[in-house]
């Protein structure tokens, strides 16, 4: 599957923001123990503190920001997700046995495709959700259901 940007939209890069109120917790859940990489950070810019991972690389990035006090975020919704579409179940259990050897538990899906399609679920410290699927999307088809 081949999918290309309409012409009068050049993107480069994309990136999702979000806040949050456990700013320590959130950074080691995605930095430590998830292990995604840093891509740039910032204290005290117009009264934000901030962290920018790299979901590979740099051309998709999720950064996270504190600010106030004390901070406020929305509350989570079991849809608000971060999917990571890795390649393939020894992919999927490797980062998943990871996260549990890192205290983490695995949670149940809100919606019960990803669990049918064997992805393993986790949320982090402010309760959104990160989904461990093992196949990439345009590239393989999901698993099928049960397997």
């Amino acid at each position: 599957m081949t999918h290309t940007w309409p012409d009068h939209l050049a993107v480069g890069a994309v990136r999702f923001a979000r806040p949050t109120a456990n700013y320590a917790a959130v950074l080691a859940f995605y930095g430590d123990d998830l292990g995604l990489p840093v891509l740039a950070s910032f204290r005290g810019h117009a009264g934000y503190d901030g962290v920018v991972f790299g979901l590979p690389g740099t051309p998709v990035q999720m950064e996270i920001t504190q600010h106030g006090t004390p901070p406020h975020i929305p509350d989570p919704d079991p849809e608000n997700q971060l999917v990571l579409y890795l390649r393939g179940t020894a992919a999927r259990d490797t980062a998943a046995r990871r996260m549990q050897e890192r205290g983490h538990r695995p949670v149940e899906a809100a919606n019960p495709y990803w669990t049918e399609h064997g992805a393993v679920l986790f949320e982090d410290p402010d309760g959104w959700v990160v989904v461990l699927a093992p196949w990439v999307f345009g590239e393989d088809p999901a698993p099928a259901a049960g397997a």
